[in-house]
């Protein structure tokens, strides 16, 4: 098996096809199931919208469990329940016509200790949870509601000026700006702690975050430290915070699911699959308040004494309809991911699409991503972004009417310093972007061993590529209408574009720039003479870096 990865790694890295990569993935073992059924009904559930059921739920699990496992039956009816605890050997299965109703009273969660964005934290107690278990499922037809409307902060300018007035007026407190709406006054003080919820040496214990409990929102699905899961056929919608989330956890299979949150939910990712091995995604369908496919692996110190990367999975057939990101890993990657093939995504009205993001201090190792045939309309921002200053202001702004970036000092390179290598991307379109490619590294650690191949990408501006190394496009068409420059490329090198497609008549083709790192640029097998301007040169540096076609 190590050999055929290492032949499909040789292959991507020659530029042929990637697609049978994935038959280096180890097989991912799967669930099984006794056929003994234990319906809530038969322990008083009530399906009438009204009657809460959390100790039907329960003890239906917990027979369930002490019988060797089966089926928890959730059949039609519209259940309301507090937070659900899953069980080893236990089929959590939501049938066709069954509404399972989450309580929206934040009094039913109990904080717990937790995970929440790669760090130690205290948060309110999951929706569905389960921990240290092995073969569990939640499967069916049936819709899951995480009453999210109940935890969400709302932002005047983001809804209608009626909706705001009867949010107002129905309680709540909002912020000294007025324009953000909070549903507790506890909730409101959370927004004034940093890094509110997580463990330090002055906050150990649950108590000491009782007082912002209802901003701590309490993610969907979590299944933590648990080996053969499989979640397939559900719908998850309205959720407080991230979705479905597997975590520290072995051999996972998310299969033809449903997200539904609403655009401007905060925090209310769709998959997180973090700091797990061996797994399977395919035929979901995606809308998020925020990310939609996220691969992470723990954050900063933490995440790399972790030490756990997110690997080995195969990702497709799935499409992302609006999120931050459609196809995204990181920024909290500290722990590393690698061996992750993704193909036959779609993803229409997505903030950016396939989005590779870190930051200083993260650490961690980013390598052998595969991805190929990814259908892109209406982004709003990047088509493929990889970017090393997520949420950090641009270390090298541009001055007002200059094309030359000012010089971004390098910091010293430690374990904090993280690392994008290996990224291999063929057969994407994109109809409409903001930018085709961005390629953002860092000073003391340039962006590694890119290569994309296949591509036409609709969008205003065409490449960017700034603190880079290895990167090579072959076969890409940039149809982008700011064309001073269709490619700009600074401070990088090895740099190869071969095959490069434009609109006619692009006022300069490449620029080039960085007199002390600009090396061995290269456009081959593309016709300059389309551009009214082939080559432009940043100030200092020598037009013997780049290697233009021949006349």
């Amino acid at each position: 098996m190590k050999t055929a990865f290492l032949l499909s790694l040789a292959a991507c890295l020659g530029h042929a096809t990637c697609a049978q990569t994935p038959a280096a993935l180890p097989p991912v073992k799967t669930t099984a199931f006794r056929a003994d059924t234990f319906s809530i009904a038969r322990y008083g559930a009530v399906g009438d919208g009204q009657t809460t059921n959390t100790a039907a739920f329960q003890q239906a699990i917990a027979a369930c469990a002490s019988k060797g496992g089966g089926v928890v039956l959730v059949p039609p009816g519209q259940w309301r329940t507090g937070p659900i605890e899953l069980q080893s050997n236990v089929n959590l299965h939501v049938a066709t016509g069954a509404l399972v109703q989450f309580s929206e009273r934040m009094a039913d969660y109990k904080l717990i200790k937790t995970n929440w964005e790669g760090l130690a934290a205290v948060r309110n107690q999951p929706l569905v949870y389960g921990k240290n278990l092995e073969n569990v499922a939640i499967t069916g037809r049936g819709i899951l509601d995480g009453a999210g409307e109940a935890w969400w902060m709302v932002q005047k300018g983001r809804t209608p000026e009626s909706d705001w007035k009867k949010l107002v007026a129905s309680g709540g407190a909002l912020n000294e700006k007025q324009d953000r709406w909070y549903p507790t006054a506890q909730a409101l003080k959370g927004t004034t702690v940093k890094e509110a919820g997580v463990l330090t040496p002055e906050k150990p214990n649950i108590a000491d975050f009782e007082d912002i409990k209802d901003y701590l929102r309490p993610d969907f699905l979590v299944l933590d430290g648990c080996r053969r899961l499989l979640i397939e056929g559900v719908t998850f919608q309205n959720s407080p915070a991230w979705t479905v989330h597997p975590l520290l956890s072995d051999d996972v299979i998310v299969r033809d699911v449903r997200v539904i949150n609403p655009p401007y939910s905060p925090n209310t990712d769709a998959l997180d699959l973090e700091s797990c091995r061996n797994g399977l995604v395919e035929g979901c369908s995606f809308t998020a308040g925020d990310d939609g496919i996220c691969i992470k692996s723990g954050r900063n110190e933490q995440g790399r004494q972790r030490g756990v990367p997110t690997e080995n999975f195969l990702i497709r057939n799935t499409t992302v309809y609006r999120a931050h990101g459609g196809f995204v890993i990181g920024s909290e990657m500290s722990g590393g991911a690698r061996n992750i093939y993704a193909t036959n995504l779609t993803f229409i009205g997505t903030d950016i699409g396939l989005r590779f993001k870190t930051t200083r201090g993260r650490g961690g190792v980013v390598e052998n991503i595969f991805i190929d045939h990814v259908t892109m309309k209406d982004i709003l921002n990047e088509a493929l972004l990889f970017d090393m200053y997520y949420m950090i202001r641009d270390p090298s702004p541009q001055v007002p009417g200059s094309k030359e970036r000012p010089a971004s000092p390098p910091k010293p390179v430690d374990e904090s310093t993280p690392q994008f290598r290996k990224i291999y991307i063929s057969d994407v379109t994109c109809n409409g972007a903001k930018t085709g490619i961005m390629v953002r590294g860092l000073p003391e650690m340039a962006i590694q061993d890119i290569g994309i191949k296949n591509a036409v990408l609709r969008s205003e501006q065409g490449l960017i590529c700034i603190e880079a190394d290895r990167i090579s496009l072959k076969n890409v068409a940039l149809l982008s209408t700011q064309t001073d420059p269709v490619m700009e490329v600074h401070n990088s090198r090895n740099i190869a574009l071969d095959g490069i497609r434009y609109a006619p008549g692009a006022a300069v083709l490449l620029r080039v720039s960085g007199p002390e790192k600009a090396k061995s640029i290269t456009l081959t097998n593309t016709d300059a003479t389309k551009a009214r301007q082939a080559l432009e040169l940043g100030a200092g540096t020598s037009k013997k870096v780049v290697t233009l076609p021949r006349k």
